[in-house]
């Protein structure tokens, strides 16, 4: 039986008609006004590790059952699986390493990216309803990705939340361009709303089998009441379009073809710099939070479950450019500059400091101001991703502490 939920926000009332399922709706998410002029409502996730703090466990849970729901509806060989910027980038990437240890063979990942890579290929496409909309996936520089790119026959979209589809209906359209052994597409998901004449168009005008993956679905309405004082304010989210080749570690915006592992006793080096690091067991003690920043926070949900996997209490988040209102489910809202040196701010949203004996930072950037600043006022831990590039499923972390 049908359910409906009311959520009044700030900036309007959010109707959502849910159909049945398993997992009850308040444990996938909660609700918040977002600071935009396109869209004005935001579905605040409880597994993804985004806006909230998640632990690794359920993460790995929703990764795992969505990789099984996509596989068992028919993904598999010569699939390309792609994690949508920024929030979904580490979603993207769990799915697929859980696929990929269920046995996929032949298949690749790849996100999306809002950041300028100089000389790369790239296909370009639009989220209508996003804060900055420009979005570009480039080609994989390597000869052997390259070609499973360009041959696949299965696309894995995965994304947090669907309202339309049009933002995928886009991208299918944009690679079918370059692809045309295309035969299957799924839209894998944790929630979905788009409508069914939105489901339908897509469908009709993709071309090719389409199936869709979730944990819950139905149709959502929006009534915008006009809030002036949120509605007149405005955010800088666009990049300055520089290249940022000398910024990113993260190898996922151009393609993996398998897990990425870090190396070995990386847990026993961080453990020099935990407070009571002896004492993880103990029931007494706050958890750590492992926090991911904007596109990068794959790696923080690598370090949480390796710490998880050790007995700690453990939760994971990341920061966002998309600015939100604070009220409903969104408790705190801390601000500060990028670490990607487009000079726009970035948030943490429900964090408070003194829930966690200890903050690492895990970045892929360069220490800066604006990542030693939160260092120090956090009293954090850096913990610095870094590639191999003669191996780009093996990775290193650098620990520090100012």
């Amino acid at each position: 039986m049908q359910k409906t939920v009311t959520i009044k926000l700030d900036t309007g009332t959010l109707q959502l008609d849910v159909e049945p399922g398993h997992i009850p709706l308040k444990r996938l998410l909660g609700f918040a006004a977002r600071v935009s002029s396109k869209r004005k409502f935001l579905l605040v996730s409880k597994v993804l590790g985004k806006h909230y703090p998640v632990s690794p466990k359920i993460m790995r849970w929703s990764y795992r059952a969505l990789a099984r729901a996509a596989l068992k509806s028919g993904a598999g060989e010569s699939s390309l699986w792609i994690g949508m910027a920024e929030t979904a980038t580490g979603l993207g990437y769990g799915v697929f390493e859980a696929a990929s240890l269920a046995g996929v063979q032949n298949a690749l990942f790849i996100q999306t990216t809002r950041y300028h890579l100089d000389g790369i290929d790239r296909l370009e496409f639009e989220e209508a309803h996003s804060h900055a909309t420009d979005f570009f996936l480039y080609y994989p520089e390597r000869p052997d990705y390259r070609k499973r790119f360009l041959k696949a026959e299965t696309l894995v979209l995965i994304d947090d939340e669907i309202s339309t589809g049009k933002t995928f209906l886009r991208l299918i359209k944009a690679y079918q361009a370059v692809n045309s052994t295309l035969r299957n597409v799924f839209i894998v998901s944790l929630v979905n709303f788009a409508r069914p004449d939105d489901r339908a168009a897509l469908e009709s005008e993709a071309g090719v089998a389409v199936e869709w993956v979730c944990f819950r679905q139905g149709l959502l309405r929006f009534e915008d009441s006009q809030n002036a004082a949120i509605d007149n304010i405005t955010v800088n989210v666009s990049g300055n379009g520089a290249c940022k080749k000398h910024l990113l570690a993260w190898p996922g915006r151009l393609g993996l073809d398998a897990p990425i592992s870090l190396e070995d006793d990386f847990v026993g080096q961080l453990m020099a710099f935990v407070p009571n690091a002896e004492a993880q067991n103990s029931a007494s003690l706050r958890p750590i939070l492992v926090l991911g920043t904007g596109e990068c926070n794959a790696p923080a949900y690598l370090l949480g479950r390796a710490l998880e996997c050790k007995g700690f209490n453990v939760k994971v988040q990341s920061t966002t450019r998309s600015p939100i209102h604070q009220g409903n489910d969104i408790a705190n809202v801390c601000q500060f500059e990028d670490n990607y040196e487009d000079g726009i701010p970035n948030f943490i949203y429900n964090l408070n400091p003194d829930d966690y004996r200890a903050i690492i930072l895990c970045h892929e950037t360069p220490l800066d101001q604006s990542l030693t600043g939160r260092l120090h006022a956090w009293k954090a831990i850096s913990a610095r991703f870094e590639s191999q590039p003669q191996n780009p499923n093996h990775a290193k972390l650098h620990f520090f502490r100012p």
